[in-house]
């Protein structure tokens, strides 16, 4: 490294070290004046800056109070506008000698870009039209001892964003933005299921066993008990307990935890809603996904057109639904139908280039496979798959039209799954069966694997009436309902490598 850009870099560090000791001096003046703004406890605010502009003509003239942050300052004189953001947006804060007096407005004059404080004034609109407040009192609220990030240029950096998400809402509006729409989402769903008269429940995140999916899970350890436990990959079993014991349609609102790699679709801790509803089927789980979806879309956008990774997705209902086997021959040319045994499925899937090593070579593994590979991708408008191999399909009732399959599908949009729903087991003897077979996998060293959990097979055994379940994946449906592409672009705090 050159000289040049030692000395630089040595010079800046100097400068924001002066900045923040400027910042602390200021606190201490304060509190040495005894007007520390940190011993306030409460500030009255009457209005948002969204409500002062958009209710203008009903509040020209009249006293409203507001409180945020400053975020810019011009004019040094006998007036200084300002720039205040607070939850609603920002409004223009116009302070004038002549109105807060010669002492609050040398007061205001030192105040730093980032402070938070309360205004109260007049509604009035400046000779140039802008909607603004005219201060009558100005009160420092708390004191900013870091400067924002510099003005034109913002909080750029993704890492940096989402360690310091309090710094990443301040400066980026579209941030705030995409979590607004993410808990209007999460409202939209619980109206949707809420007026079909679901009832909405809460099940424990620490199991003694792992299962309801096929993941690696977190395992923690109780120091009561003495024993492993492992936290929830799924709300499954629980939901379907419920349905057992007589409440015929309940979903989950929660967070979910896998043990997996972390990527833009992937995070280690999620969201997600698992709906169950009994006497009704996967026909009637795609309707309730595609009217959640589609309803958000036109209720929280106003449109059923959404722009996400590059393509114009069209959520306007009446969504494609298709067979695994059918897309497989549509996209890859391998006619499932057509074989009838194991040996000569896998010889067909191999010839059109699929690659089975690695899982049991099976007809379903070898659909499964031709799919995952070569069809997934290509679904970019939502698009249903239906009817899965039983071999990926643990907890799904079979098909009685051909018992190699399930009524089961997955939702995909743009290449990315949203949501994946059964036609629910609920044979107990099947379903042990269907444990049997996790075991296995797992003594073969497959950590994902499943356990056998003898207390859902005992509930099975009471009697679970045919049920349709969901689950979707709150993350990703936000994640399309904001254009954005990356799913930690709409966790708050994702989850991040600790820094040295």
């Amino acid at each position: 490294m050159s000289d040049e850009v030692n000395n630089r870099q040595e010079g800046q560090e100097a400068s924001l070290s002066e900045l923040l000791q400027i910042r602390r001096d200021k606190l201490a003046e304060l509190q040495k004046q005894g007007k520390d703004p940190f011993q306030i406890t409460k500030y009255n605010v009457t209005h948002h800056s969204n409500e002062v502009k958009d209710r203008f003509d009903e509040l020209e003239g009249q006293t409203v109070s507001v409180a945020g942050r400053l975020m810019s300052k011009r004019g040094m004189g006998k007036a200084v506008f300002a720039d205040l953001q607070d939850v609603g947006g920002r409004v223009q804060l116009y302070v004038r000698i002549d109105d807060v007096g010669e002492e609050a407005l040398a007061a205001f004059k030192k105040y730093d870009i980032g402070d938070i404080v309360g205004v109260e004034g007049e509604a009035f609109r400046t000779k140039r039209g802008e909607i603004s407040i005219k201060a009558k009192t100005v009160t420092l609220l708390a004191k900013s001892l870091l400067p924002l990030p510099e003005k034109f240029h913002g909080l750029t950096d993704r890492e940096t964003r989402y360690r310091q998400r309090y710094v990443d809402l301040i400066m980026n509006e579209d941030v705030r933005r995409t979590f607004q729409i993410r808990t209007a989402f999460i409202k939209h769903v619980r109206k949707y299921l809420d007026d079909r008269d679901y009832l909405e429940v809460e099940t424990p995140v620490l199991n003694t066993i792992q299962g309801g999916a096929t993941a690696r899970p977190f395992v923690t350890f109780h120091n009561t008990l003495g024993i492993n436990m492992f936290m929830r990959i799924a709300t499954e079993l629980h939901l379907k307990r419920l349905t057992v014991g007589g409440f015929e349609r309940v979903y989950e609102i929660g967070r979910i935890f896998r043990n997996e790699g972390m990527d833009t679709k992937h995070n280690p801790e999620f969201t997600t809603i698992e709906l169950y509803e009994a006497y009704a089927d996967f026909h009637d789980m795609m309707d309730i996904a595609e009217g959640i979806l589609s309803s958000a879309a036109k209720d929280i956008l106003g449109s059923y057109q959404v722009e996400w990774l590059g393509e114009t997705i069209d959520l306007t209902p009446g969504w494609t639904r298709l067979t695994m086997t059918d897309v497989v021959k549509q996209y890859v040319g391998v006619d499932f139908d057509a074989v009838s045994d194991d040996e000569e499925a896998c010889r067909a899937a191999e010839a059109a280039g699929i690659d089975l090593e690695g899982c049991e070579r099976t007809w379903g593994t070898a659909l499964y496979e031709c799919f995952d590979q070569r069809v997934e991708e290509k679904l970019v408008q939502p698009t249903f798959i239906t009817m899965y191999p039983v071999e990926v399909s643990p907890l799904t009732k079979r098909s009685p039209a051909d018992p190699r399959l399930t009524e089961r599908f997955e939702l995909f949009i743009n290449h990315a799954e949203i949501a994946n729903a059964f036609s629910e087991l609920n044979d107990p003897i099947d379903q042990r069966g269907r444990f049997e077979h996790e075991i296995a996998l797992r003594e073969a060293g497959n950590e994902e694997a499943g356990m056998m959990d003898d207390d859902f097979i005992h509930a099975l055994e009471y009697g679970m009436p045919p049920t349709g379940g969901m689950g979707i994946g709150i993350d990703r449906a936000v994640m399309l309902l904001t254009g954005s592409d990356s799913v930690r672009d709409v966790i708050l705090f994702p989850t991040m490598k600790p820094t040295e």
